[in-house]
């Protein structure tokens, strides 16, 4: 026999008031947290067996759900505090029309905000391998930009996302408005006793520990999978956790412990790289004169290619896969990194390790940040007080990610966007990469007619979801044609036609050219830190650079002292990188963050900084890109790890990473 769904609902309803009877005032209360227990389970339990290969891996599938119910019971404890806190105001029987009305819509509301969250979260998973955090929040802030992506991209997963959140929703609504029957009063006496002690257990669900600190996401990293862990929890208490992090931003290394800070500067200075140069400030505590290992009468300019989304897992001779062969091609024209790794897995983020020599922090880049928009120092500011000119062109818009707050209040002259072109063909995320960098070689001629020593950082954007290029450049490597590997291809056919350009004009005899990617296009693995998917493609050449492979561990912060260095540039500066043209033969370290892991890689050893746990050891093979895990690290690596982590921290919080003021 078929029941039509209103007669469904009407039994959920009736078995839903009868199971909340005795709450009485509280019955919606019940309801919201007996729902909100149902969809979290049942969506967990659809991640875990989604994912079921790396889920069994760890052993404890029983103990994740056991544990995400306690997780659950942390996020409805706050979703509960509203009518909990309102009862003693409204729960009586002459307003109870009222209180029954806000127990409905208040906990349709809490369910829909449930359900949308836990529905995004495969998409988001299968794009950065954890469930929503803060890239969720700041993705937000680009709307345009997001939504075309989403409807090229995902537009499948986007209108069934949002069909089912609004059938969900619709149910739900009418699912509590009929339940609601079921609230009844008590006399205000009762009432008034019961509710201190309703508000005390509600504190209890949300503390979740009698530990000295209240629980947080980082307790429920049981495994060395950091997807799996993440299922563990639910994904708007990881979004709201982000959220609330953000907000503690300039201190957000302490989530590793507390760390001497006269330790921090030492260990930092201690890198052999450091050791024996002048710091020259007290005020500045990383300014130091760098002198350029090139002596050049008149330096060199400068042009930055950074490539979206390019890791090694695209380029051959790096291990990837053959999609990249003009890339390949030009590695024999200059130095080329075989172990170059990014800080980390945003664009942003590889934007401050590459333009700025900064160090990454689990703070968002500082690309966002507040306290960085002014005074900051970046490559542009500390060429333009040498006379260079300075410009950042982009082929889409240029105040995403901030990034034209960022780079004119730091020192960059000019921006040239989609605004600034024509494009023959434009996508989601703006002018295709032809069109790009034919805008560029045009700029490159105006800057060098000019007479001016230049530097230009060219930002590009056709390997970047849904991955949209012009038709009938490339033979496809996959049949489908948006798919990230033709994509990459496309890039990698436009990086190759601008090159061949720039390499007639005669400003290439007088520029360095650096291509390098800003982050690896999907960051995953079941490892606390996917170290391998850091791994990324770095090459330098023009000018009289002469072919060279870089074979020790380098890490984007390293590559803007070897640029300056390369150019005849000497100078004064706050970086903490290191000269590969002065030494490139001792071993070298990589800084990575991935979400709340901090990794300090230094020739096989990872030491890996966890939030409010001890740090971890890993071992990292580089051939096989495996990362295992167990035991405790060195002290003198963690101090590295520590002191490295915690020093961008200071210098931002306390506005030191900048120039001098120039002499009066």
């Amino acid at each position: 026999m078929f029941y039509r769904p209103e007669t469904r609902l009407t039994r959920c309803a009736a078995w839903l008031a009868r199971l909340t009877l005795w709450a009485g005032p509280f019955a919606g209360v019940l309801q919201l947290l007996l729902l909100g227990l149902v969809i979290f389970s049942l969506s967990r339990a659809g991640l875990m067996a989604w994912q079921w290969t790396r889920v069994s891996a760890t052993g404890i599938p029983g103990e994740m759900l056991v544990q995400g119910v306690r997780a659950d019971l942390i996020m409805l404890g706050y979703l509960i505090v509203l009518p909990v806190v309102l009862a003693p105001l409204l729960a009586y029987q002459k307003t109870l029309r009222v209180w029954k009305t806000l127990n409905v819509v208040w906990g349709t509301l809490a369910l829909i905000f449930i359900i949308f969250m836990e529905l995004s979260t495969p998409q988001f998973i299968m794009q950065f391998d954890i469930r929503p955090n803060r890239l969720f929040i700041e993705y937000l802030s680009y709307p345009t930009e997001v939504i075309a992506t989403l409807w090229h991209g995902f537009r499948i997963a986007l209108v069934l996302g949002i069909v089912f959140t609004v059938l969900l929703g619709t149910g739900i609504y009418k699912l509590l408005k009929a339940a609601s029957v079921n609230i009844t009063t008590w006399r205000p006496l009762p009432l008034l006793l019961v509710w201190p002690v309703l508000v005390l257990l509600v504190a209890v669900q949300i503390r979740s520990t009698l530990a000295h600190r209240p629980a947080n996401p980082s307790m429920f990293a049981l495994t060395g999978d950091a997807m799996v862990n993440s299922l563990i929890i639910n994904s708007p208490w990881s979004v709201l956790d982000a959220y609330g992090a953000m907000s503690h931003e300039a201190n957000s290394s302490e989530i590793y412990g507390k760390y001497p800070r006269d330790k921090v500067l030492p260990t930092v200075k201690s890198a052999p790289w450091l050791r024996d140069l002048q710091f020259t400030s007290a005020e500045l505590p990383t300014l130091h004169k760098q002198q350029a290992v090139m002596q050049r009468e008149r330096p060199l300019n400068l042009v930055i290619v950074l490539e979206e989304s390019l890791g090694a897992t695209f380029v051959q001779s790096l291990g990837g896969l053959p999609v990249t062969p003009e890339l390949e091609k030009l590695k024999q024209d200059g130095w080329w990194f075989e172990q170059l790794y990014a800080t980390g897995t945003r664009s942003v983020r590889g934007i401050e390790a590459v333009v700025a020599g900064y160090p990454p922090t689990p703070a968002r880049s500082v690309v966002k940040l507040s306290l960085s928009q002014q005074n900051f120092y970046t490559l542009a500011a500390g060429l333009g007080k040498q006379g260079y000119h300075t410009e950042f062109v982009y082929g889409g818009e240029a105040h995403f990610d901030n990034m034209r707050g960022f780079f004119t209040g730091n020192g960059f002259q000019k921006v040239v966007d989609r605004r600034d072109m024509n494009p023959v063909f434009e996508g989601s995320w703006g002018a295709s990469d032809e069109d790009l960098f034919n805008k560029s070689l045009e700029r490159l001629k105006t800057l060098h007619d000019s007479g001016k020593p230049f530097f230009s950082l060219i930002f590009s954007s056709s390997n970047h979801e849904p991955f949209q290029f012009p038709d009938g450049r490339i033979t496809l490597h996959d049949k489908d044609k948006q798919t990230v590997n033709n994509a990459v291809k496309y890039a990698d056919y436009a990086l190759g036609r601008f090159i061949a350009e720039a390499k007639k004009q005669d400003y290439w005899k007088d520029t360095v050219f650096l291509i390098v990617a800003d982050h690896d296009n999907r960051v995953y693995g079941d490892s606390l830190v996917p170290i391998n998917k850091f791994h990324i493609p770095g090459l330098i050449l023009g000018a009289d650079v002469k072919p060279k492979k870089i074979t020790t561990i380098a890490s984007q912060i390293d590559l803007a002292p070897t640029l300056l260095s390369l150019m005849g540039v000497s100078s004064e500066h706050p970086m903490i990188g290191r000269d590969l043209a002065r030494d490139s033969d001792t071993p070298g370290r990589a800084l990575i963050q991935f979400d709340n892991y901090f990794a300090w890689l230094e020739g096989s050893s990872a030491t890996i900084l966890r939030p409010n746990q001890a740090p971890l050891l890993g071992h990292y093979d580089a051939a096989s890109g495996v990362l295992t895990t167990g035991g405790v690290p060195d002290a003198a690596l963690v101090d590295k790890a520590m002191s490295h982590v915690v020093l961008p921290s200071i210098l931002y919080r306390e506005q030191r990473y900048k120039l001098p003021p120039a002499p009066r």
